[in-house]
């Protein structure tokens, strides 16, 4: 679950909760809205902890380093004295 569906489930059961006055022959409202907000609140949580072990830096370093030189060789011009 992402965050944005995390979110939208915390909202969803807020106004179900908090903003409806409406029954629905045996449902509770009042419950889903809260088993909703719950699932959200989870899922943020779960989401959180699965991006935040993504984002760890692994550093690595060569055993044996690679150096390159260019190396010329003049032809033209004598020989130091």
């Amino acid at each position: 679950m992402g965050i944005g569906t995390s979110i939208f489930l915390i909202a969803v059961g807020a106004i179900l909760t908090f903003a409806l006055n409406a029954s629905v022959g045996g449902v509770d409202l009042d419950v889903v809205g809260w088993i909703l907000m719950a699932a959200g609140v989870l899922g943020l949580i779960m989401t959180t902890l699965v991006w935040g072990r993504r984002r760890q830096v692994v550093t690595t370093t060569a055993e044996h380093p690679v150096e390159y030189r260019r190396v010329e060789e003049r032809r033209d011009v004598a020989p130091p004295m």
